[in-house]
């Protein structure tokens, strides 16, 4: 019955990720829930895994490292506070072993994304995506910024099978 519970309480960490990607290219927001949701399903989570206290910590360590990281980031305007807040908590979600591959993965997404919008953001283009739905037409106006939830969100769900969780999928 335990599996059950850990097994769905790590479903928890991709299915708010993909939100919170999503609602930022809608919008150029991440709503504050979807991090809290993340931190706040963790410990359980954590708990129904088996992982032992001194792993927590070292999650726990990580994430916080990872917020003020994302506060830097945010003071010098590279990415906005709700993706520092939801890069914080996928990081609290990967742990170490995962940390490198969600940066590296991040790094390129987030690369890719802002070439992929300049591009749409370029004249020849921008003509083309102006009859598009509203948040898609705002995605090409060439003075919004990077919906930079997407990279993290693609750096997380390449690096959560490196985390702890998804070794509870195979127990049951």
């Amino acid at each position: 019955m335990i599996e059950l519970l850990a097994a769905g309480l790590a479903l928890a960490f991709p299915a708010l990720v993909i939100a919170g990607a999503v609602k930022d290219v809608a919008s150029f927001t991440i709503p504050n829930w979807i991090p809290l949701a993340l931190a706040g399903a963790f410990v359980p989570a954590a708990l129904a895994a088996g992982l032992p206290p001194a792993a927590l910590a070292a999650h726990a360590g990580l994430g916080v490292g990872a917020l003020v990281l994302g506060m830097v980031l945010f003071a010098v305007r590279a990415i906005g506070g709700g993706d520092g807040k939801l890069m914080a908590a996928a990081v609290l979600w990967l742990g170490w072993p995962a940390l490198p591959t969600f940066l590296l993965v991040t790094v390129i997404a987030g690369g890719a994304l802002s070439l992929g919008l300049l591009a749409l953001r370029a004249p020849a283009l921008r003509v083309l995506v102006l009859s598009g739905p509203a948040w898609f037409v705002r995605l090409a106006e060439p003075k919004e910024g990077v919906p930079y939830g997407l990279a993290i969100a693609a750096g997380a769900l390449a690096a959560f099978p490196l985390s702890p969780f998804p070794t509870v999928f195979g127990a049951l």
